[in-house]
């Protein structure tokens, strides 16, 4: 893949935090949640869908989403760096923390954009050319109320005939989240022409924009 020069000042002994590209993944219009969110004031999720790049390009295009942030969940903050989780040895993924305002948008609403343009629900540790553990999907809840509100929307997903294969992503415990670094912060925006964000991760937001006009927002939230 060719990467940016940021991320070749980042070191040259740093892994490609995400594969060379195939193709981008066929975009779902997932089903309305039949079980919707009851939250009010500021509201705080992560999402695990594969490379984190994309998963922040769809966030920060949706309006009611005041922050996308790209890093690591799932292992301690000792191995939470670039180097260490893209080598597949940790317990983390990349993962993205999503702060939105649920008067605007509800956490129902962002599982179904996230399994409508960011994430296949059917792939086991990898998304499309991205493979191992890292690049799992999973949904991690910090409240009750989402945690509810996930588990009826994985089973809903699994029985809508959507997919064809199982639904694999999974519910995990909060084990804390630990931004990654900061030439991965705010990637698609500034790097629109890198190959891999071209291919993979722009046909995203073009779907999100093409499902869902009303929650898509053209300005990227910046963090």
């Amino acid at each position: 893949m060719n990467r940016p020069g940021a991320i070749l000042l980042a070191g040259a002994a740093l892994l490609s935090a995400c594969q060379a590209p195939v193709a981008a993944e066929s975009i779902v219009r997932a089903p309305i949640a039949e079980v919707k969110a009851s939250e009010t004031g500021k509201q705080t999720a992560i999402f695990a869908g594969g490379c984190f790049w994309g998963i922040e390009g769809v966030f920060s295009h949706v309006k009611g989403v005041s922050s996308a942030v790209s890093g690591y969940h799932g292992d301690t903050s000792r191995v939470a760096d670039y180097q260490s989780v893209s080598s597949g040895k940790t317990r983390h993924a990349e993962a993205v923390r999503v702060r939105y305002d649920p008067s605007v948008i509800r956490y129902d609403q962002l599982l179904r954009i996230f399994f409508s343009v960011g994430a296949d629900p059917t792939q086991l540790d990898r998304q499309g050319p991205d493979h191992g553990s890292q690049y799992r999907s999973a949904l991690v809840p910090t409240t009750a109320e989402q945690a509810k509100v996930a588990k009826a929307y994985l089973d809903q997903i699994g029985k809508s005939g959507l997919w064809k294969a199982p639904i694999v992503t999974r519910i995990e415990s909060y084990r804390g989240f630990f931004p990654a670094e900061t030439y991965h912060q705010d990637f698609m925006l500034n790097n629109p022409r890198n190959a891999y964000i071209e291919r993979w991760d722009a046909p995203k937001v073009a779907g999100l924009k093409a499902l869902y006009p009303v929650v898509y927002k053209a300005e990227f939230t910046r963090d």
